[in-house]
């Protein structure tokens, strides 16, 4: 029987190679919103980070994200996203 391929992605924060599954998902939904997309299924563009804070500050420092979904993110959406992946949202 053949292995089942195991999809991967980057981290747009530290750029390193993992399963998909071990990544969060932001999304920009068609409506324009930036979401975190835990289930990895929510239709729209998305970018994939690791689940430590010090990814997203690099990916925000940089402005990948920003690339990435292909609009400018404004500061309260990186401080929402920021306490939905510690826990707190």
């Amino acid at each position: 029987m053949q292995e089942k391929k195991i999809p991967m992605r980057h981290c747009v924060g530290c750029g390193t190679e993992k399963p998909k599954k071990e990544l969060v998902r932001v999304v920009r939904t068609p409506e324009g919103g930036i979401l975190l997309d835990l289930t990895g299924k929510k239709s729209g563009r998305g970018a994939y980070l690791c689940r430590e804070l010090s990814c997203l500050k690099k990916a925000r420092k940089a402005k990948r994200l920003d690339s990435q979904l292909g609009v400018a993110i404004p500061e309260e959406v990186y401080c929402r996203l920021e306490s939905e992946m510690s826990g707190n949202g």
